[in-house]
């Protein structure tokens, strides 16, 4: 099977040209029929669960997230991949210390594989130097995420965990029509704004009635190396207030830990061992096995 390497102007082209905003709810327009956006897979992939992790604001850890629930979920013996939908903050390629660029075959791009064979697609695998800001307007970039999904061969995954912008956008927008998310896991932090924040996310979720499948507080909290004790950098959370306004399921607790801070920056995310995200990933298996 022949590969290539991508070229970048590959991706750098003009969307098609949609009228339709996609939001039927408020359309005015009476169609016969719902119109279903759904990109089509690639012929050669399979797919079981797609699960979009999101937050409503940037710097929650969402990405670290993202990455050890795949590794997770990979230690488990399933076959895991990550689609990286933050083209404008791509960090993925980074965190699992990935240099080598995507290639091509017949059939499609081939998504890099790490260390222990998690599947990533990224911008920064196919940029020629990963520093290159990404300098697009919402709709190229929203019709290059659901490229990842139609063009890149996704060969026998149980579990996509797909990195979300952050915020409402075009690119969420895109994902939770084109693509077909089984489930959201939001991220938040413990500040007090975190409630507005949660909330933005929910709603978009049940606008688009994708299920909730919990909530993952990062940054909870720290352990003095002193005495050992917990210390709340951001004062008294206010997760229980807000899983039980919404009714979501609290999945985790993450304490800030300079580990995890060290393994995004050298790449070697696949070597932290953490019984947080075994429980979480334990969560997931649970969640799909009752779909």
């Amino acid at each position: 099977m022949k590969e290539e390497t991508i070229k970048e102007t590959d991706w750098e082209q003009e969307p098609t040209k949609v009228e339709c905003d996609h939001d039927c709810d408020s359309c005015t327009e009476k169609c016969d029929e719902p119109v279903d956006f759904r990109a089509k897979l690639n012929e050669m992939s399979h797919v079981e669960k797609t699960i979009a992790v999101v937050s409503g604001k940037g710097g929650v850890g969402k990405s670290m997230v993202t990455s050890l629930l795949a590794v997770a979920t990979r230690r488990r013996g399933y076959q895991t991949a990550i689609l990286d939908a933050d083209l404008t903050g791509p960090s993925i390629p980074k965190v699992f210390g990935l240099k080598e660029r995507a290639t091509q075959c017949d059939f499609g791009i081939l998504p890099v594989l790490t260390e222990t064979k998690i599947k990533v697609m990224s911008i920064n695998l196919l940029i020629e130097n990963e520093t290159d800001p990404v300098v697009w307007r919402g709709p190229l970039i929203a019709n290059t995420v659901k490229q990842f999904w139609t063009d890149v061969v996704w060969d026998q995954v149980d579990y996509m965990f797909i990195d979300m912008p952050p915020g409402t956008g075009d690119v969420p927008l895109t994902v939770f029509q084109s693509l077909p998310v089984d489930g959201i896991i939001i991220v938040a932090s413990p500040q007090e704004l975190v409630s507005m924040i949660v909330t933005k996310s929910v709603r978009m979720a049940e606008m688009m009635k994708i299920p909730i499948i919990g909530i993952v507080e990062n940054m909870s909290y720290a352990i003095c190396p002193g005495c050992h004790e917990p210390f709340y950098l951001f004062g008294k959370s206010h997760i229980e207030e807000v899983a039980a306004e919404h009714r979501l399921d609290i999945l985790a607790r993450i304490p800030i830990d300079p580990a995890y801070a060290s393994a995004c920056d050298d790449g070697t995310i696949e070597q932290v061992s953490t019984d947080v995200f075994s429980i979480v990933a334990d969560r997931i298996i649970q969640w799909r096995k009752a779909q």
